[in-house]
C-alpha cells in the first residue's frame, strides 16, 4: 500500500516550537486550507508547525496533546459515506467494495485510477460540512484554553487530508491546530513529530478533561 508520509517540515525541527496562538502564522505563513500545492507533499498527510521568536530546544519540555479528529472534534465518516455513495459511478468504482478503513480505500481509489477523486472529495466536503459537521461549545472551548495555555496541538485522522483540512476549518479548529497527520499511520507519524510520550484524547470528554 502507498505510503502516506509527507511533512511540510523536513529534518530537525526548529530550535524553538513554543505552542500554539490564535495569530495564524505558520511555516511559509500558509495554513494547510490556504496552501493545496506546496511541493514535496503526499497527498494523504499535511503537517504545519507554528513558530515564533526565540529558541527551541527538545530537552525544554512543553505541554503537548494529541486529538482524534472524528473522536474529539468532529466525526467525519459520515461526510465520507455519503461523498462514495454519490460519487462512485461517477469515479466508476463500486463503494461496496472499498476498504471500511479510509486509508485503505483511499490507496484503492488511487490504485483505480478514479480520477480526480481527491478534488471531488474536497469540493464536496466544503459544500456539505455545514450540515455534518457543527462546532461543539465544548470542544471549542478546550482548544481556546489549550491555545491560552501554550499546549502544542496535533491532529491525527484516517480520511484524506482534503477531507481533513475541510473538516478542521468548519469545525473552527485550523488556527488552533500546530500539525495535522491524516491516511494510513497518522498517529505514529504525529507521535515522531511532537513525541511518543505526548497523551492522546481520543473523545471530546477526554479532550475537555485536558484542557481543565
Amino acid at each position: 500500500m502507498r505510503s502516506e508520509a509527507g511533512l511540510l517540515t523536513r529534518g530537525a525541527l526548529p530550535h524553538r516550537l513554543p505552542g500554539v496562538s490564535a495569530s495564524g502564522d505558520v511555516v511559509g505563513k500558509h495554513l494547510p486550507l490556504q496552501r493545496r500545492d506546496r511541493p514535496g507533499l503526499a497527498p494523504g498527510s499535511l503537517t504545519v508547525l507554528r513558530f515564533g521568536g526565540g529558541a527551541y530546544h527538545r530537552t525544554v519540555p512543553a505541554d503537548v496533546l494529541l486529538i482524534d479528529l472524528d473522536g474529539a472534534l468532529g466525526d467525519t465518516h459520515s461526510l465520507w459515506h455519503r461523498w462514495l455513495t454519490e460519487s462512485a459511478a461517477l469515479l466508476g468504482v463500486d463503494a461496496s467494495e472499498l476498504a471500511d478503513d479510509r486509508a485503505e480505500a483511499a490507496a484503492e481509489l488511487d490504485a483505480a485510477g478514479a480520477g480526480n477523486w481527491r478534488t471531488l472529495l474536497e469540493r464536496f466536503a466544503e459544500e456539505r460540512a455545514p450540515v455534518y459537521l457543527r462546532p461543539a461549545a465544548d470542544a471549542g472551548a478546550a482548544l481556546r484554553r489549550l491555545a491560552a495555555a501554550n499546549t502544542i496541538v496535533g491532529v491525527f485522522t484516517d480520511a484524506p487530508v482534503e477531507l481533513a483540512r475541510v473538516a478542521l476549518a468548519q469545525l473552527g479548529a485550523t488556527r488552533r491546530v500546530a500539525a495535522l497527520e491524516t491516511g494510513s499511520g497518522a498517529l505514529e507519524r504525529l507521535q515522531a513529530l511532537l513525541g511518543a510520550e505526548a497523551p492522546i484524547a481520543r473523545t471530546r470528554e477526554e479532550l475537555v478533561r485536558a484542557a481543565a
